[in-house]
Formats: C-alpha cells, structure tokens, sequence
C-alpha cells in the first residue's frame, strides 16, 4: 500500500552514512535519482531528502516509520547497526503485544523508526 516514505534530515550525509549502516543489516537498494532504502522485490520505500521547501526537517510527535523485516536475526542487526552509526534506543529488541519481536531506534535527526517481525 505505501509507496515510499521520506523521512527529513537537515544533514544528508549524516544521514546517508546512518542509513547505510542501519539498513546493511536488512538489504537496502539504491536509486541514482534518490538515496533510497528497502528489501529487492519490496515495493515500498525509504527515501531520505532534504525538505523540498527548504525549511529545516523536524521530526513528528508520534509518527513513526515500522519496516517488517522477516527474522529476529534482522531486528538485532538493525538495531545494533542503527545505534552504532549515531541512532539512539528508543527500544531494545524484544517480545511486544505477544505476537512480534520488535526493536525501536531514532535516526540523528530524531525520526523514530521500528523494524519488527512476527513471533516465532
């Protein structure tokens, strides 16, 4: 259903290096148009961009980004990846709800993001 989403930094290549990072733990592809993540064959998207208006990027009081990652294995890489290139624990991996493993972290420009799968 979604698309892509673009979530807004005020230093790109902060950011770039952040997600690089943080999504080398899950598979990441790349656009020559857009600096871009997600899984090959997943149709939805994360591009990261300054805002288009120009106006500084700031982060959403409970808006968060969640990415179903498919294996416990992939939640702790993100998270582990995601804190060690300056992202910050919102969330260690573990049991929520009772139906998924699921870490929380936000990048260094305070975008909260989830990566999850269901429960083993």
């Amino acid at each position: 259903m979604i698309a892509y989403s673009t979530p807004g930094t005020n230093d790109l290549d902060r950011a770039i290096i952040f997600y690089d990072v943080a999504f080398s733990a899950i598979g990441k592809i790349t656009s020559p148009e857009w600096t871009q993540y997600g899984r090959p064959g997943d149709e939805g998207k994360v591009c990261i961009v300054l805002p288009f208006n120009g106006d500084n990027a700031t982060n959403g009081n409970g808006t968060m980004l969640a990415f179903e990652v498919g294996d416990y294995d992939r939640v702790n890489g993100f998270h582990a990846a995601a804190l060690k290139s300056g992202g910050s624990d919102q969330g260690n991996p573990g049991i929520r709800e009772q139906t998924h493993f699921v870490a929380y972290v936000r990048d260094p420009d305070g975008n909260k993001l989830c990566v999850f799968t269901k429960r083993k």
